[in-house]
């Protein structure tokens, strides 16, 4: 293992994206965002089928800081029930591992 996973989530737009990628970096929650094109998200909510835009992002943590970031993507999110998922990294360049660890140090 890494010690570094990544986040997965996904927004409503590309702006509540970019708003929330950059205060991670900003507070050092992660170290780094990468916001994706829009996909196409069907779903079931509140008893119906929903087919929705969506914009999904992948954030880089250390496996450590993971449980905060979730919880303050939850807290900047506009939805009720934010779809935010860790995956675990099992392989990473060192550097790139350093790095992440580097930029996430309070």
């Amino acid at each position: 293992m890494t010690g570094i996973v990544t986040i997965y989530a996904t927004f409503a737009s590309e702006e509540e994206a970019a708003r929330i990628a950059r205060t991670l970096v900003e507070e050092r929650v992660v170290a780094c965002a990468n916001i994706l094109a829009p996909c196409r998200s069907i779903y079931r909510w509140q008893g119906k089928i929903e087919d929705a835009e969506e914009v999904p992002a992948l954030f880089k943590v250390t496996a450590e800081g993971a449980p905060a970031a979730l919880a303050r993507i939850a807290e900047l999110h506009s939805y009720d029930v934010p779809a935010a998922v860790v995956w675990p990294i099992e392989e990473a360049l060192p550097a790139y591992a350093q790095w992440v660890v580097a930029e996430t140090l309070r």
